[in-house]
């Protein structure tokens, strides 16, 4: 009896930490060291919203708040002014995330081949600037 006890414990135990597991955020340590070179200045911001209106706001919605999948299969595009980062919060993460992408299956695609590093910095300025309204 005592056995099956333990047993049952140690699988809840188990289940309990690969579960958190999942749910605890995978940022990405030598992208969180990339500081952003580009000061949050009017001229950034303004050519960061235009940047986001043209290739981010489709997904992630005008005021990137997120946005629907774009198949019912997937999940809908992250809220980007929340306090919730799956994937890392720092300026550098984000950067990365933007010109890598999320694999392995790429619902958030590259765009290191469509966006130089300043508009990458100028888009992550323009939603932090959202994000402290």
């Amino acid at each position: 009896m005592h056995a099956r006890v333990l047993a049952i414990v140690l699988c809840g135990s188990f289940a309990a930490a690969a579960a958190a597991m999942a749910a605890a955020p995978q940022g990405n340590p030598e992208a969180a060291k990339l500081k952003n070179p580009v000061p949050a200045n009017a001229e950034s911001l303004a050519a960061g919203e235009m940047l986001y209106r043209r290739r981010c706001a489709g997904c992630h919605g005008v005021d990137a708040k997120g946005g629907p999948p774009k198949d019912a299969a997937d999940p809908p595009a992250a809220n980007l002014v929340d306090d919730t980062w799956e994937h890392g919060s720092t300026d550098g993460e984000i950067y990365t995330i933007i010109q890598e992408g999320i694999g392995p299956a790429y619902r958030m695609e590259p765009f290191g081949d469509r966006l130089s590093a300043t508009d990458t910095w100028n888009i992550i300025n323009y939603v932090r600037s959202l994000a402290k309204k």
